[in-house]
């Protein structure tokens, strides 16, 4: 298994690679620990939705042009990776990072954020604990932030940033949206026709 100082090495190395942006990872999503992953899936299962693919290796790119990567770093016990990471970040080909942390020292968000600026971070609180962490960053330090848990709408908020550039993703973007408003009318029907019982037992 890779070591800490392995990882750094291959960030740094994905970084002086000067790769097309079209053999980068758009969407970097970080998240403190492993145990952050349930609730980060959110934003995996938003980004797949949207036809991204998941990067795993910078001189392999996926087919499609759309990516995204993943990593666990924590800014407690493993504060060099981080500063790495986030040094690397825009540099590696990243538009926009989503960092996921929990506890009350939930820092990835926010000190990846003041790392890696001007490069957009969207931060998860993975939990109700965790929110006044995140988003308590000073005046000229920004971040975004999402509701605890959120992580799904962080990955919304992502595609939102990278529509400004991409019309194909704006298009995916438009095309989720009218999914899920269409969603809501079949069901909508559905408890109005049925009445409340049948509804339940469908």
């Amino acid at each position: 298994m890779p070591s800490v100082t392995d990882l750094i090495d291959r960030l740094e190395s994905d970084a002086a690679a000067d790769r097309p942006d079209d053999a980068t990872p758009d969407v970097g999503v970080i998240m403190g620990s492993d145990s952050d992953l349930d609730t980060m899936q959110g934003a995996f299962d938003a980004l797949d939705a949207l036809g991204f693919s998941e990067q795993t290796d910078h001189a392999d790119p996926p087919e499609g042009r759309f990516s995204y990567e993943s990593y666990v770093v924590s800014a407690h016990r493993t504060p060099d990776l981080m500063y790495a990471y986030a040094e690397t970040a825009e540099d590696r080909g990243l538009d926009v990072v989503i960092a996921g942390a929990g506890g009350k020292s939930a820092d990835l968000p926010n000190m990846t954020a003041s790392i890696a600026f001007p490069l957009p971070v969207i931060g998860v609180p993975v939990q109700e604990k965790s929110v006044d962490s995140v988003i308590g960053m000073p005046t000229g330090a920004p971040i975004t932030a999402v509701d605890a848990g959120k992580s799904y709408n962080a990955a919304l908020s992502a595609a939102q940033i990278l529509a400004r550039e991409y019309p194909e993703v704006r298009k995916r973007l438009e095309e989720l949206h009218d999914e899920r408003r269409e969603g809501v009318g079949d069901v909508s029907a559905a408890l109005h026709d049925l009445g409340v019982e049948k509804f339940r037992q469908r």
